[in-house]
């Protein structure tokens, strides 16, 4: 391997929603010309990549990550670049593609340069055939070609840990709600897009039940979790480590809307289930993230209440 100087921090999908609130959080922990900022598409118009190095990157470009991590000294990856769930259903094979095809290429460049790698997984992994609360060692036979893609991704992690080394991390993300970036195309954008619905429309149609319970957790915490784990010793992380189940929060869709219309004065919100349905169905109620709180001591701040009043004001603040 030729190695990297290893001080700075490169991030891939810098621009979707993950992205947007992680590579603030590295700039405040690292410094702004520490943290690589990358995607496909044009920076213009998103200020989560002001204050920092921004490049155009395919993630399919192997030779492309390397010359980058090479020339820049990066150390470590944070490959957050891929189709979501209800995007992915609608074209699998560049679903596959992507998420398959985009984390060999960052594995590769790892290997060649001696990086560490934070792959994120999903709850898309388990099908219905896991228990309505999913354990860290539940079956991983999804439905949806999200969750394969997820699935082997896990696997590849601990593939390119276990024969060249490469230093690999993720978690298992639940449905993750934030108001500084549009949501992205996941089963679970409900959870974001009510909130911008009760406070310019005052109504929202929700495309799940209201009874349809997920796993859920606010966007802080998801950040936070995801630096702690990189914050861990290699020697505190099991084999769970390419991809933790993580504590969150579990609650239905008509809780959700519950709990907004107690704050917006009028707020409505009507069920009409769509395809996305299906998706949702095949996933847990809710995740056991034991594991992750005994290994590298992780737990979220954030319940229901307090991650509503933080959408609701974060998205009314100018």
């Amino acid at each position: 391997m030729s190695g990297t100087s290893g001080d700075k921090v490169l991030v891939t999908g810098a621009l979707g929603q993950i992205g947007t609130d992680l590579v603030q959080a590295l700039r405040e922990r690292h410094g702004g010309d520490s943290v690589i900022a990358s995607d496909i598409r044009e920076s213009s118009g998103h200020s989560s990549v002001e204050g920092g190095p921004f490049v155009i990157l395919d993630v399919l470009d192997t030779d492309g990550i390397s010359r980058i991590c090479q020339s820049e000294g990066v150390g470590t990856i944070y490959h957050l670049a891929a189709l979501l769930s209800a995007v992915g259903e609608r074209d699998p094979d560049l679903c596959r593609r992507i998420n398959v095809g985009g984390t060999i290429s960052v594995l590769e460049a790892a290997k060649e340069c001696n990086l560490r790698v934070y792959s994120p997984s999903s709850i898309a992994v388990f099908g219905p055939d896991s228990p309505r609360n999913a354990t860290q060692e539940s079956p991983l036979n999804p439905t949806t070609v999200y969750g394969e893609t997820k699935v082997t991704g896990e696997a590849l992690a601990r593939e390119y840990l276990e024969r060249f080394n490469v230093d690999t991390r993720g978690i298992r993300y639940p449905g993750l709600i934030s108001y500084k970036a549009p949501a992205g195309g996941g089963t679970t954008d409900y959870a974001v897009e009510i909130f911008h619905a009760a406070l310019n429309e005052g109504h929202y149609q929700c495309f799940v039940r209201p009874d349809t319970r997920l796993p859920m957790l606010y966007m802080d915490d998801a950040i936070n979790a995801t630096l702690s784990l990189m914050d861990s010793g290699a020697d505190d992380l099991g084999d769970s480590r390419s991809g933790y189940n993580i504590p969150c929060l579990s609650f239905s869709a008509g809780e959700l809307a519950d709990a907004i219309s107690d704050r917006v004065e009028g707020f409505t919100c009507d069920f009409v289930p769509d395809v996305r349905q299906e998706y949702a169905d095949s996933w847990p109620d809710s995740i056991d993230g034991s594991l992750a709180e005994e290994e590298w001591g992780w737990t979220p701040e954030y319940d229901l209440i307090s991650l509503v009043d933080e959408m609701l004001r974060g998205i009314s603040s100018p």
